[in-house]
């Protein structure tokens, strides 16, 4: 089993990548685990307290959970893998049952700040992109599929997700053994992703 941890900040382009080597590989051989499903249940809040959590600090992940999930995929268990909603800022009641497959593919924004769940990595990419960039996919995405409103996805990412990623996010290049501009479509990049991937399976 080889486990991919995939990183960046917000709108860098992660999904792109994603996308990419999962078309290089058998369908049946990959399964990603998205950091987005391992929000911490905030059950005992209300909706106007779970909507001031900072979602972009490390503290608002269950990584206990997730690495927990790894470990039980790593022994050939399968899990129960949480499901997120934006829109309540909450775990939903559902779960999304994922079996082990050759290929894990870990992606989210903080994966790389938990060292227990870094050292479980065997390859980490971190996806970067422009600063405007990330910022107009942001808008786009939070606008198109969570339903905020554009004065909403800006002030967050004036109060929160600018220096969080300062902070927690960018830095975290340092942990990556490569790193992946994505400002286009980067086929190098993908094609040296795809050789290490096959010669460690």
């Amino acid at each position: 089993m080889l486990i991919i941890g995939i990183a960046g900040g917000t709108g860098s382009g992660k999904t792109t990548v994603v996308n990419q080597i999962m078309n290089e590989l058998p369908a049946d051989e990959v399964v990603i685990i998205s950091q987005d499903s391992y929000y911490k249940k905030n059950e005992n809040m209300t909706y106007e307290e779970r909507s001031r959590i900072n979602f972009d600090h490390p503290n608002s992940i269950d990584f206990d959970l997730l690495v927990q999930h790894l470990e039980s995929l790593k022994k050939g268990e399968v899990i129960e893998q949480p499901v997120y909603s934006f829109v309540t800022h909450n775990r939903t009641i559902d779960t999304l049952r994922t079996h082990p497959r050759k290929v894990i593919i870990v992606e989210g924004i903080l994966i790389f700040n938990n060292q227990h769940l870094r050292n479980m990595f065997d390859i980490k990419i971190y996806v970067h992109a422009d600063t405007d960039e990330r910022l107009i996919r942001r808008i786009k995405r939070d606008v198109a599929e969570r339903g905020r409103d554009v004065n909403e996805v800006l002030e967050r990412y004036q109060k929160t997700l600018k220096p969080m990623h300062q902070q927690f996010i960018e830095p975290t290049k340092n942990f990556a053994d490569i790193i992946i501009p994505n400002d286009r479509y980067n086929t190098v990049a993908i094609d040296i992703v795809r050789t290490v991937i096959s010669n460690k399976l």
